[in-house]
């Protein structure tokens, strides 16, 4: 009998609130959020607490400074995770409903689209406050595994965004007829945990990497590289990931069973994979540009 692990009996809600006839539910996904952003927060003011870090011995913004740019954060995180998943995802459910495109609390969030928001949101302040942009990239960056693992550990505990179907010991059956049934598999269907998977390379392996390139190997004295590191190593993962991780449904049809978001003469990619390889270009054109900026700088 295959040996697999059975999806322990956890709830997506970690307590409700009913007030005058209305329930607020805290869900662990949004606490996910929450103590990710609080986390960030921490890391960013440790970091612009030791100036010898920085370009010149001088942090790029002040504590004041970075508790404004932290709500800008948040609302480019919300902002561009729900309408990524809504362009990126499904855009024609949401071209018929478009009442629903900003319901964040029936679910839906796009990390790229999450990205996205970030990047416009702190390039915009960047440029208002004159703070060099790929200095307060770097700033940013190396604050956000923390947040990806505690996300992932949140889709893992909600039973979702689960991997394809596996025979390895370590393999979990996931609550729901969508989950438990596989084409070929007889019974219920185990499958990757793809989310640990996702939680261990993009929160734990990549954010130990860019401590350690921030704070023994002097990165952000190269203005960019830390980002950079941040954009490829992101991208690897997740499209390493994507091989492991079951589709999203709208992709899945009969004749493309792998749910690949593009593909040609039996070979192509899921969405997840398209969406990463432009991280990975931009984060090896910005790891390259700051080693050469660093190599032209006079000694």
């Amino acid at each position: 009998m295959q040996a697999v692990l059975t999806f322990p009996d956890l709830s997506p809600e970690i307590f409700t609130i009913s007030l005058l006839g209305f329930d607020f539910p805290l869900r662990w996904y949004a606490l996910a959020y929450i103590v990710g952003i609080l986390i960030a927060w921490q890391l960013a003011r440790m970091a612009i607490a030791r100036p010898a870090l920085w370009p010149g011995d001088n942090a790029p913004l002040d504590r004041t400074q970075l508790d404004d740019l932290i709500t800008w954060i948040i609302l480019g995180v919300i902002l561009g995770g729900r309408l990524g998943f809504v362009l990126f995802y499904e855009p024609a459910y949401y071209l018929t409903h478009p009442q629903e495109i900003l319901m964040v609390w029936q679910g839906g969030m796009s990390f790229h689209g999450g990205m996205l928001g970030v990047v416009m949101a702190a390039w915009i302040y960047a440029l208002r406050q004159r703070i060099p942009v790929l200095t307060l990239g770097d700033l940013v960056a190396h604050t956000v595994p923390p947040g990806l693992f505690l996300g992932r550990l949140a889709n893992f505990n909600n039973a979702e965004l689960w991997g394809r179907s596996s025979d390895l010991p370590w393999a979990v059956i996931f609550p729901g007829g969508a989950a438990q049934s596989c084409p070929g598999v007889e019974g219920l269907c185990a499958r990757h945990p793809s989310q640990l998977y996702e939680a261990l390379l993009e929160g734990l392996v990549l954010g130990a990497l860019l401590l350690w390139l921030a704070y023994r190997r002097g990165a952000f004295k190269r203005p960019g590289q830390i980002m950079g590191t941040f954009f490829a190593g992101y991208g690897l993962a997740r499209f390493a990931v994507e091989l492991l991780r079951q589709p999203d449904a709208q992709f899945i049809s009969p004749g493309n069973p792998l749910g690949l978001a593009w593909h040609m003469g039996g070979y192509g990619l899921t969405m997840g994979q398209l969406l990463s390889l432009p991280m990975i270009a931009l984060g090896l054109w910005f790891i390259l540009r700051a080693r050469r900026a660093a190599t032209a700088a006079p000694a």
